[in-house]
């Protein structure tokens, strides 16, 4: 039947004729066969151009016709699988296919929708079929977006659809309860749907040099869009199916233009004056994820508009965890990695998939990501669709691209748990293999770097090394440089010996200040604050140029303190984990301090600050952080055997205003007076640190002599249980760590001698008595050893 397909699209316009061609294209709809395509490739390229030129007609009659109607459904639903199926035809033919070549057919396809005042004109509905197929194509071919058509028609959208008062009101339609069915008109799912599609395929293709920012858009649609999802999530199960097209698409819209802005958070600034305000937008995305019954369609190989809700409401989280000023309100909430693990194990869509693993492993911790096993099913999930992906004609999986894949797996490659894995699978000459094509795997390559036994499996790789070590002209970036002198960094082994020209005595800078760039604004205020203080500071403002790692390990070599600017950019960045692993090679001082409300050190930044004294400059007021710090850079550094003696009263007057912190050959001098209760705060902090009560000095911030005496009796009298609880909550509370019992232990005979040897003191001073009650019926709780 389909042998005289060529003889009937030549004699089109004849009904008979289009039905006969309806007829072969409804057989091919069911048989998906290739061969197809490739023997009436020309055929159906006239049809499609036809079609296009026959939507431009002033006329609408044909539209009324049933012969009509129905070849326009039947040949968009055959381009939509040309869209999601023959995995064997190339996106440069689907193209051809697919996107118009002619902009005068577009401009005069608008004229007609403008001269349209009915609202459920079928004309609209036709032509939203054809437009919506452009945008699906786009989505999985981004490589198509600076097609002259493609950019043709999604100004024209923005312009006359979107940025204009009548998108408003449709959308101010929706954002009144309850909705009803009379609102989702033609016309008006093709300014929310289709409108909306088109423009959010486009902006996520990265667009260039187009009209409006992503500034400009989210102000537009943001306040009524914010209110709509709100308002809604609050009764999905009420949701009419127009109801969940239209918050499907503005959804996927909305994280669109935040993907296009670029930096992260930005969005949130512009649409939330307050992170409480975000945080109930985020529990409306939450409540999409929650919702039990969308979780049926994911085990359907069939997309619908579930489907896509779900996968772009994931991706919105994906933005929101990569964004360090809200990443902790998704922390905040226990039960969502359950639903997160439960929407994985259920979905058939890798996409989603990809999306779950990479919003788990932004939210848990290294441990509690090793407890639920997910660095090893994360990573063998990954590599499994990426080898199929690399090794597909198209470079995709399942309609998913590489650059997705390997933005997904960016994330993951800063996971200690992932490195590992990924070193124990041996999936590093994968990497190899594909990073000329896809140079963003050099940055995953320098995340993975920092693993001893990745550091093994590149050093063994020649050709790699030799490429590394004499780039070819392809790597003439200076961000990829940046990344290559990174990588050979970490392959280095003898940075501890490093030569140097200094000696200690001939430091040219007292600090060096550790920092992302992201977090440079307070940066710049700290800096000024201690240059007024007179410190010799070196800091990086203007991004390093030239070999940045040499340039980073002269000035750790030429500094005696380091302090480390902590924050979840901090984290996240190969730069700033270089840099504090060789100061801390080097045995700097290091001084943590804390810049994000809510953030809690984790990973690698962990293991290197976790029994350091911080200061959190989210706790106090700025001048009070500066003064800690100040303190916290003039304390003693502890030498290796970490030996203290206590002052008596007549050293410390002999002293006068000498620097409290003496050198000797065998042990240091901390001058603190020989009275407890004559302590302050500082004083409690040297004595605890230089007897290696790191854990419980954190516990115990800002007691003073008077504070510590009240502690020890309160030990001594209560049950041995009964503290070990009370002060186990403390410590998960403050330090996020469990109580060590052998700092406990620890302490309290060091108390004991130091009441011993504190000469009696009297005082009319009332002391304040410990409130047990609130802490009397707390559970018990284990204690880790450590």
């Amino acid at each position: 039947m389909a042998s005289n397909f060529d003889l009937l699209v030549t004699q089109l316009p004849v009904d008979a004729n289009l039905r006969e061609i309806t007829s072969i294209l409804k057989n091919q709809n069911s048989v998906l066969e290739s061969s197809f395509i490739s023997e009436f490739y020309q055929s159906i390229l006239f049809l499609e151009r036809w079609t296009w030129q026959l939507f431009g007609k002033n006329s609408h009659q044909d539209f009324q016709q049933s012969t009509y109607f129905d070849f326009f459904q039947t040949l968009a639903l055959f381009n939509k699988n040309l869209v999601f199926h023959y995995d064997t035809i190339n996106s440069v033919t689907k193209a051809t296919v697919i996107i118009p070549d002619t902009i005068e057919w577009i401009n005069d396809i608008f004229t007609q929708l403008a001269n349209i005042i009915d609202e459920n004109d079928m004309y609209i509905y036709i032509v939203s079929m054809w437009f919506d197929n452009l945008s699906l194509f786009l989505f999985d071919n981004p490589e198509h977006e600076t097609s002259p058509t493609i950019v043709h028609i999604n100004r024209c959208i923005a312009q006359n659809y979107i940025m204009t008062d009548q998108y408003k009101f449709y959308l101010s339609q929706l954002a009144q309860p309850p909705v009803s069915q009379t609102v989702f008109t033609v016309k008006q799912l093709f300014y929310i749907k289709t409108c909306s599609l088109s423009l959010s395929s486009y902006l996520f293709a990265k667009a260039q040099d187009f009209l409006y920012t992503s500034s400009d858009i989210l102000q537009h649609i943001g306040p009524h869009y914010i209110q709509i999802i709100i308002l809604h999530t609050q009764t999905i199960e009420l949701w009419s199916s127009s109801l969940l097209t239209c918050i499907t698409h503005l959804i996927s819209f909305f994280v669109s233009c935040c993907w296009w802005g670029g930096e992260k958070g930005s969005h949130i600034r512009i649409l939330f004056s307050n992170e409480a305000k975000a945080g109930v937008y985020i529990d409306a995305l939450i409540r999409i994820v929650e919702h039990k019954p969308f979780r049926q369609y994911l085990s359907s190989q069939q997309s619908s508009d579930h489907t896509i809700l779900l996968d772009r409401t994931l991706f919105s989280l994906i933005n929101i965890s990569q964004n360090q000023e809200m990443i902790w309100f998704l922390r905040s909430k226990p039960m969502l990695p359950d639903v997160l693990i439960e929407l994985a194990e259920t979905s058939v869509y890798d996409k989603i998939c990809l999306c779950i693993f990479s919003i788990l492993a932004e939210i848990l911790s290294n441990e509690r990501l090793k407890e639920l096993k997910i660095p090893d099913s994360a990573s063998s999930y990954f590599f499994r669709i990426l080898e199929h992906a690399w090794n597909h004609p198209l470079k995709k999986f399942k309609q998913i691209p590489i650059y997705f894949i390997l933005k997904i797996y960016i994330t993951l490659s800063k996971i200690d748990a992932i490195q590992q894995t990924t070193a124990n699978t041996n999936k590093i000459p994968l990497l190899i293999e594909m990073c000329d094509e896809y140079p963003m795997i050099f940055d995953i390559l320098w995340a993975l770097s920092f693993n001893h036994d990745v550091q093994q499996q590149l050093r063994s790789n020649s050709s790699f090394m030799t490429k590394l070590n004499h780039p070819p002209k392809e790597y003439d970036n200076e961000q990829i440089r940046k990344i290559v002198q990174g990588i050979l960094w970490n392959l280095e082994t003898t940075h501890k010996d490093r030569a140097t020209s200094l000696t200690s005595d001939e430091k040219m800078f007292d600090i060096m200040i550790s920092y992302s760039h992201k977090d440079e604004v307070i940066c710049r205020k700290i800096y000024d604050e201690l240059i007024k203080t007179g410190y010799r500071i070196w800091i990086d403002f203007d991004q390093l140029h030239g070999n940045v790692m040499d340039a980073m390990a002269q000035a750790i070599e030429r500094s005696n303190a380091i302090v480390i600017c902590m924050s979840e950019e901090y984290r996240r960045s190969n730069y700033c984990r270089a840099e504090a692993h060789y100061a801390f090679q080097r045995q700097l001082k290091m001084v943590p301090i804390l810049l994000k409300e809510h953030y809690q050190p984790d990973g690698w930044l962990l293991f290197l600050v976790g029994q350091l004294f911080y200061i959190d400059f989210t706790k106090y007021e700025f001048a009070q952080a500066i003064e800690m710090l100040n303190k916290e850079l003039k304390a003693p550094v502890i030498n290796d055997f970490g030996l203290l003696r206590i002052c008596s009263k007549e050293e410390i007057e002999s002293a006068g205003s000498a620097t409290p912190l003496c050198a000797s050959t065998t042990s240091s001098v901390l001058i603190i007076p020989k009275h407890l209760h004559e302590w302050n705060s500082t004083h409690v902090q040297d004595w605890m640190i230089a007897h290696d009560l790191l854990q419980l000095s954190r516990v115990f911030a800002n007691f003073d002599g008077s504070s510590l005496i009240h502690m020890y009796e309160f030990i001594e009298k209560l049950d041995p249980q009964q503290v070990v609880t009370m002060l186990q909550d403390d410590s998960v509370r403050r330090t996020n760590q469990n109580l060590s019992l052998v700092e406990l232990s620890h302490f309290r005979s060091l108390m004991k001698q130091q009441m011993q040897s504190s000469p009696p003191f009297s005082s009319t001073r009332k002391r304040t008595k410990l409130n047990l009650n609130k802490w009397k019926h707390k559970p018990l709780v284990s204690c880790q050893i450590i």
